[in-house]
């Protein structure tokens, strides 16, 4: 028994939705651990401030990775599991050693300039084919990255 059997979509284009989403989900398995790398190492005068803002964004990131993949799978397919497969299919590379908290700051807006125009696309495409789980899903993540980048841009100026 299939789950999009039940759900009335097209399992055409739920293919086409799924492979959107496993980028995206590769993605955000780099971008989240770029974000646990710059709570570990982040050193300087904001560093209590940043330490745990790292740390709410990794555990935002981490429920949002679950979501993604389980996404994945209520449309039939299978997530990506691998870091190996991620990083064949990510645009979000990985940082490094980060110790400037201004730098990690500057670097998470890069990360989610490239996330959101990828979720827009996923909200375009899961429009065009009346998946509305997908476009709930992510539009609520585009509003709240749309607020953290406003608060770090903020922060940055």
């Amino acid at each position: 028994m299939k789950t999009t059997d039940y759900l009335g979509l097209d399992t055409g284009n739920t293919k086409k939705v799924s492979d959107k989403l496993q980028n995206l989900l590769a993605d955000f398995q780099v971008y989240y651990t770029n974000l646990r790398g710059f709570h570990w190492n982040v050193k300087g005068r904001q560093f209590y401030r940043l330490h745990n803002e790292f740390e709410n964004l990794y555990d935002e990131v981490a429920d949002q990775i679950d979501e993604i993949a389980e996404r994945i799978l209520m449309l039939g397919e299978t997530p990506l599991h691998n870091f190996s497969d991620y990083l064949k299919k990510n645009e979000v590379k990985e940082s490094g050693v980060v110790k400037s908290g201004d730098e990690a700051m500057k670097l998470v807006l890069d990360y989610l300039k490239i996330i959101l125009a990828k979720e827009r696309k996923i909200v375009e495409l899961a429009s065009e084919v009346n998946d509305e789980g997908t476009v709930d899903l992510i539009t609520g993540y585009i509003a709240s990255q749309e607020k953290t980048v406003w608060l770090i841009a903020s922060y940055l100026s």
